[in-house]
């Protein structure tokens, strides 16, 4: 293994140090004591929310002070440390070579379909599997008749509703829906823009979700979890007298962030939920569509690594991106098993557990700063192989074909 670079350094003590605060560990919260049905987002007594994941402590600052700053606002300190890396490295699109198996190494406008095709080929015992859907430039028959065709290519796949739907190209949570019947499908497809591609992936029943951030430098023998995100989808209980937009306001979290749930429930926020009833407000596991963030890196466990590793490591020339992952109990994922892959970041992941509340602003651009600094170093060391960077017309059309089509996916669930 090679050592001494400030990359290796970096990867060697970057668990260590925890990359800022560890989990908070609290007794169970009301939350957590409520079942919850994850596929209807009502009360139910086989489940409850956040089953599986460590506990979720909810008191204290429902946010950071920076937490939903515009990207204006945050990105610029973290955009001139990367523009200075730019000038070092003499090349702006070097992380595309950081993971030359991935399309444009997962930097941007890249096919999940195609990254996730990488792992079907390689690891399908980890991925939930998935079909492909692409919409006519002109439509050739009616909704109905595409629903059609994608069930029975749902069925020859072995899969069947629920399912999870998806755009092929996009981030952030952007156009992600749970469908549950075959009337959401065919309105989903129906809503879909044009020459478009979807995915329908099996849906992943279980409360538990989160990002695995891995990094390996071309020629080291091993690479390491940098970062850890636990995802907590937000809920609110109902108490029988007040409504939903009432519990969504009276909400210490929710409430500051009620133009991200309005809409999602517009039709519902008038009911008045049953007492005990929790409701669901975000079913994407995407910070800016609403889930909860927190810093998990503390809790990485040897089999992890090992686990994680070796995944990454049967990925030909995967070095660096994030791991999205669901599971029944997070103490199957620590001891390397009983999770299942939904979808994999490269080169344009981002570590983040800077999104807990409890991570200071300072310590969220030191974080990302760090990763920018080992993706060019990477980059630059595939470069160095003979691995050359995506040419600028790709870039541009690969960006501007995720920009035009990102206003036109249906609505985030």
């Amino acid at each position: 293994m090679k050592t001494g670079t400030a990359l290796d350094r970096s990867l060697d003590s970057s668990v260590d140090r925890a990359l800022g605060r560890a989990l908070d560990r609290s007794p169970d919260s009301a939350f957590d004591r409520v079942h919850d049905d994850t596929a209807s987002g009502i009360a139910s007594p086989a489940f409850r929310p956040h089953q599986g994941m460590p506990p979720l402590q909810t008191g204290g600052k429902p946010l950071s002070f920076f937490e939903f700053w515009p990207m204006w606002a945050f990105y610029p300190p973290v955009m001139l440390y990367a523009l200075g890396l730019m000038l070092r490295h003499r090349s702006v699109l070097l992380p595309t070579a950081a993971n030359p198996s991935f399309p444009g190494g997962g930097f941007f406008g890249e096919s999940k379909a195609s990254i996730l095709d990488l792992l079907v080929r390689h690891v399908p015992q980890w991925v939930a599997p998935f079909i492909r859907v692409q919409r006519p430039a002109v439509a050739q028959a009616d909704a109905a008749t595409e629903c059609s065709i994608a069930m029975a290519a749902l069925a020859q796949a072995g899969l069947s509703l629920p399912l999870v739907a998806k755009p092929d190209l996009g981030c952030r949570g952007a156009g992600v829906k749970l469908l549950r019947t075959q009337a959401q499908l065919q309105a989903y497809i129906q809503a879909f823009p044009p020459t478009a591609t979807l995915l329908l992936q099996r849906l992943v029943p279980f409360e538990g979700e989160a990002g695995i951030f891995y990094c390996r430098r071309p020629g080291q023998s091993q690479g390491r979890i940098v970062s850890i995100t636990l995802k907590y989808f937000p809920y609110v209980l109902g108490d029988g007298v007040r409504s939903l937009r009432q519990l969504i306001l009276a909400d210490p979290r929710a409430g500051q962030l009620s133009h991200l749930y309005f809409k999602r429930h517009m039709e519902r926020l008038d009911e008045l939920p049953a007492a005990g009833e929790a409701v669901r407000l975000a079913f994407a596991g995407s910070h800016s569509r609403g889930a909860i963030f927190r810093n998990g890196t503390a809790l990485v466990t040897p089999l992890m690594q090992a686990r994680f590793d070796a995944i990454a490591q049967a990925l030909p020339e995967f070095h660096f991106g994030r791991f999205d992952v669901r599971f029944e109990r997070f103490e199957d994922l620590q001891q390397g098993h009983g999770f299942t892959i939904v979808e994999v970041n490269g080169a344009g992941a981002e570590s983040t557990h800077i999104w807990d509340r409890n991570t200071p602003l300072l310590h969220a651009w030191r974080d990302l700063m760090r990763q920018y600094r080992w993706l060019y170093e990477i980059g630059a060391a595939n470069r160095a192989r003979g691995f050359k960077p995506m040419g600028w017309a790709q870039f541009v059309r690969d960006y501007r074909r995720e920009k035009e089509l990102t206003p036109l996916y249906p609505a985030t669930d």
